[in-house]
């Protein structure tokens, strides 16, 4: 083999690597950033689920016939507190818990004195910017989710995406059937 032969087999060769090697370097960075959003969801779901407890404690002493929503909020934030790790099943609970806490603003709306409290207005109104936010982070997170699924499934990724053991990561959806909160019936009579 020639001289400009073998310059021309090791440029096309140093060619390849490099290719692989961005690659490759893409995935890491796609992986990252899918860790690095989620971490940024759950930040702000945990500081969302510190909220609930205060938010409860402010409605108790107010809502004589709200206590079985009360109830099913604390079982529908500890559910997802379990559920950090996984997005779908988080995803899944999520919607429970949006539905239970937008049924608990709906009977306090009820108790005008509980509405016009300020505790319970700081609260509300944190609750909601902390919704607002998870809602904003979802959507980044699932659009990294997106792109690594698409660089996983196409060609050549997909061969370098099997070497390094690449699964298919799940999106953090909210779906309306789940966002539907359990009926409950509120008999007001006198006390």
């Amino acid at each position: 083999m020639s001289f400009p032969a073998l310059i021309v087999v090791a440029v096309v060769a140093v060619g390849f690597l490099g290719y692989v090697i961005a690659i490759y370097n893409g995935f890491v960075r796609l992986r990252n950033n899918i860790d690095k959003s989620w971490a940024n969801i759950d930040v702000l779901l945990k500081q969302r689920h510190e909220e609930i407890p205060n938010l409860l404690k402010v409605c108790e002493g107010y809502l004589t016939h709200g206590r079985g929503v009360i109830g099913k909020v604390l079982q529908a934030r500890a559910a997802l507190m379990g559920a950090r790790g996984n997005p779908a099943e988080a995803g899944r609970l999520e919607g429970a818990l949006e539905a239970l806490l937008k049924q608990l603003f709906a009977i306090a709306g009820n108790y005008p004195d509980l509405k016009a409290q300020a505790s319970f207005q700081q609260i509300q109104g944190r609750i909601s910017a902390l919704d607002n936010q998870i809602a904003d982070r979802r959507g980044y997170y699932n659009e990294c989710v997106n792109r690594f699924n698409i660089r996983i499934e196409s060609f050549p990724g997909s061969i370098i995406a099997g070497s390094m053991d690449l699964q298919e990561r799940e999106f953090f959806r909210v779906y309306e059937s789940d966002k539907t909160p359990p009926e409950i019936e509120f008999k007001f009579g006198k006390s």
